[in-house]
């Protein structure tokens, strides 16, 4: 049974081997002078100020999180769209349920102003 698991192994293999390869091999024959200059760390071209590590606003990350709940949620549409003619009306049903659940979350954030960027 683990026969039929062969070529994807096979495949993974040589996928590792040549990105370890052309790593290696950039490294071995690419020219090496290394500078001041070139060593620095690169912003946007700029000389870098201040500590790399800085605080960002929430409204990143929150912006982010809300951007990934609705955008994984929309997926779950795909899989309906799919087999909807074999689920009928209790899949049509359980949609709708689903989709008010995601509406009114969607009310909700911006009822809240967490779409709203200032």
């Amino acid at each position: 049974m683990l026969i039929n698991y062969l070529p994807i192994l096979v495949l993974f293999l040589v996928a590792l081997f040549i990105g370890v390869f052309v790593v290696v091999a950039s490294g071995l024959l690419g020219p090496q002078r290394p500078t001041k200059r070139k060593l620095m760390p690169y912003e946007s071209g700029m000389e870098p100020i201040g500590p790399a590590q800085r605080r960002f606003n929430v409204k990143f990350s929150r912006t982010a999180m809300l951007f990934i709940l609705f955008d994984i949620e929309i997926l779950f549409f795909f899989p309906y769209a799919l087999v909807y003619r074999q689920l009928a009306v209790p899949g049509l049903i359980a949609v709708g349920v689903f989709l008010v659940v995601l509406i009114v979350g969607f009310v909700y954030e911006w009822k809240r102003g967490a779409l709203r960027w200032e």
